[in-house]
C-alpha cells in the first residue's frame, strides 16, 4: 500500500482525512492522527480511569483499536473527533469494568475526584451555555445530580451505580431518568 507523508498534506487535511487514510493502512497518516489526538484521548482515559499509568496503558489499546477499526469510521454519522473520543471512552470503560468491584470509589467521592481534562460541561461553556446548564444542574436533588455525573462523566453503568449507592437497580434508573427529564425541562424553559 502507498505510504503518504503526513507532514505534506493538503491545507484542508485533518482528523477525518487522516482517519480515512489510516483505514487504507497509511502509517504516516496514523502517526499524524496520533500526534493530533493523543493528548485529548489521554485526557478522556484519565477522566474515566482516574489513574494516569492505567490511562496511558488504555491509550495504547485505543490506538490499536483505531488502527484495526478505522474502516468502520463513517463521516456521515459523526466527525472523526467524536468517533475517536468514543473509542477512547469505551476502551477506558472496558478497563474500568474489568477492575475488581472493590476498586470503585464510593459514589459520594465522584464529585470530589480531580479532572484535569476538558469535560462536556467545559465544551458547553465554549458555546456560551455553561451558566444555564449549571443553574439547571443545581436545581436537581443532590442524589440525582451525583448519579447523573457518575453515569455520564465517570462512565459508570446502572449496575455499578446501584451497587455503589446501595439502592435497587430500578430505583437508580428511575432517579437518573427523572433527573434527566428535569434537566431537559429546565434547559427548554
Amino acid at each position: 500500500m502507498p505510504q503518504h507523508d503526513a507532514t505534506a498534506t493538503a491545507p484542508g487535511t485533518g482528523l477525518d482525512d487522516w482517519l480515512g487514510r489510516v483505514a487504507e493502512g497509511d502509517r504516516g497518516a496514523f502517526e499524524a492522527l496520533y500526534r493530533e489526538s493523543a493528548s485529548r484521548l489521554l485526557g478522556i482515559c484519565i477522566r474515566v480511569l482516574h489513574d494516569r499509568d492505567e490511562a496511558e496503558d488504555a491509550l495504547q489499546d485505543v490506538y490499536v483499536r483505531i488502527w484495526r477499526k478505522a474502516a468502520q469510521f463513517d463521516p456521515a454519522r459523526a466527525g472523526a473527533a467524536t468517533w475517536l473520543a468514543t473509542v477512547a471512552r469505551n476502551t477506558a470503560i472496558d478497563r474500568l469494568r474489568a477492575r475488581p468491584a472493590h476498586a470503585l470509589a464510593p459514589i459520594e467521592l465522584v464529585e470530589a475526584m480531580p479532572d484535569d481534562g476538558e469535560t462536556p460541561l467545559e465544551s458547553t461553556e465554549r458555546a456560551g451555555d455553561r451558566s444555564r446548564l449549571d443553574a439547571c444542574f443545581d436545581t436537581l436533588e443532590p442524589r440525582r445530580r451525583r448519579l447523573i455525573r457518575a453515569a455520564f462523566f465517570d462512565g459508570s453503568t446502572y449496575d455499578e451505580l446501584a451497587r455503589r449507592a446501595g439502592a435497587p437497580l430500578g430505583s437508580v434508573k428511575s432517579w437518573i431518568r427523572r433527573g434527566l427529564l428535569q434537566l431537559r425541562a429546565c434547559l427548554e424553559a
